[in-house]
């Protein structure tokens, strides 16, 4: 679909724009025109049409015409909407009787810089679409005639469209016909009624095209100038990368191979401990009671290095009767409770720790 364009082409220009000498061109009415850069339905545009006469068997002419196909059955008195014809679908021009007719001697060519383009989404952010090296783009076109109640002859266009390229799919599913080389345009503007037209009525799949983003002011038809085409960055593309990796995913999205879930390096006496099984107590008893003491004091003056040495004797004989106690009682005696610890699964304060850059940083 097209329903913007620049236009600030000389009609002078448009000939040559089209592959054609200057040699035969007429210029009819060219004087309503005016370059814009955000041109819409309604507006008038130099176009090229073929016309009858001259040594050669015809000659062009650039025609000023308006923007939107006001058909020429149009009852004389009803007001025209430019907006309701701007574009044909070229797959069935030859089915809708608005176009069908049009199409043995009522072609022409359009000439422009650019066109622009919304992506749909919560905001609709505009690109616009050109050839890279700045050259026109000439779109393919059908013309007519209306004469309205006061008996003005008013000449309208229309522009074709195709599917989109599979460089535009993202952008749009429809794009004007874009004719990008001298055969293309000779064969829609001189080509007779049976010549097989469809063969131009295709996407533009080269490379040439290329777009950006600007500004969503182009909503407006009244916005022109300059700044219509001038580039902009779009909001996500102004995130810090950093940012977007620590990003919250969707449910549905893959977490990356590359990230460690477990850090086996980390494992140290608590992970150890856990998995240790303590032997179950009677409820009511007391553990060291010789000692006199509770579980937790216990645990800390076994764990700790005290220079007397009567409390590291009341310890050790303690600790052999928490065995003693905690052996199971069906003829199993010769089972040694595994409390023993692998001293190289438990490393020491001393030791060095692995840093947790070393794990982001593996492959």
């Amino acid at each position: 679909m097209c329903g913007r364009c620049r236009c600030t082409l000389r009609p002078a220009d448009l000939p040559r724009a089209c592959h054609l000498s200057d040699a035969g061109v007429r210029h009819v009415d060219v004087d309503r025109y005016r370059p814009m850069y955000n041109v819409s339905p309604g507006s008038y545009l130099p176009v090229l049409r073929r016309e009858s006469g001259g040594d050669e068997g015809y000659t062009a002419a650039v025609h000023c015409m308006k923007w939107g196909l006001i058909p020429s059955f149009t009852k004389k008195d009803e007001k025209p909407d430019h907006y309701r014809m701007f574009n044909a679908r070229s797959e069935s021009i030859g089915e809708k009787a608005s176009f069908r007719r049009l199409i043995p001697n009522n072609r022409c060519l359009v000439a422009v810089e650019g066109f622009y383009e919304w992506k749909k989404g919560p905001k609709k952010q505009p690109y616009y679409i050109h050839l890279k090296d700045e050259r026109p783009l000439v779109f393919a076109a059908l013309y007519d005639s209306w004469k309205n109640a006061e008996g003005e002859l008013l000449y309208t266009f229309t522009i074709l469209t195709t599917e989109s390229s599979s460089n535009l799919q993202w952008l749009h599913d429809r794009m004007p016909v874009i004719l990008g080389d001298k055969a293309s345009t000779d064969m829609w503007l001189n080509g007779s009624s049976d010549t097989k037209l469809n063969a131009v009525l295709k996407p533009y799949e080269n490379s040439d095209l290329a777009w950006y983003p600007v500004s969503s002011v182009m909503n407006k038809a009244s916005f022109d100038g300059p700044e219509c085409i001038k580039e902009i960055v779009l909001k996500e593309q102004q995130l810090n990368p950093i940012t977007k990796f620590f990003s919250k995913r969707t449910g549905d999205e893959k977490e990356p191979s590359n990230i460690v879930k477990s850090l086996p390096e980390e494992s140290t006496a608590t992970d150890v401990k856990d998995n240790i099984q303590e032997p179950e107590v009677q409820k009511g008893s007391k553990l060291f009671s010789s000692a006199g003491k509770s579980d937790t004091e216990t645990k800390f003056d076994v764990s700790t290095h005290t220079p007397r040495s009567e409390i590291k004797v009341e310890g050790k004989r303690d600790f052999e009767e928490f065995l003693a106690d905690s052996k199971p009682k069906n003829n199993q005696a010769d089972i040694k409770p595994q409390m023993t610890l692998k001293k190289s699964k438990v490393k020491g304060a001393t030791e060095k720790q692995a840093k947790l850059s070393s794990y982001f940083g593996k492959s």
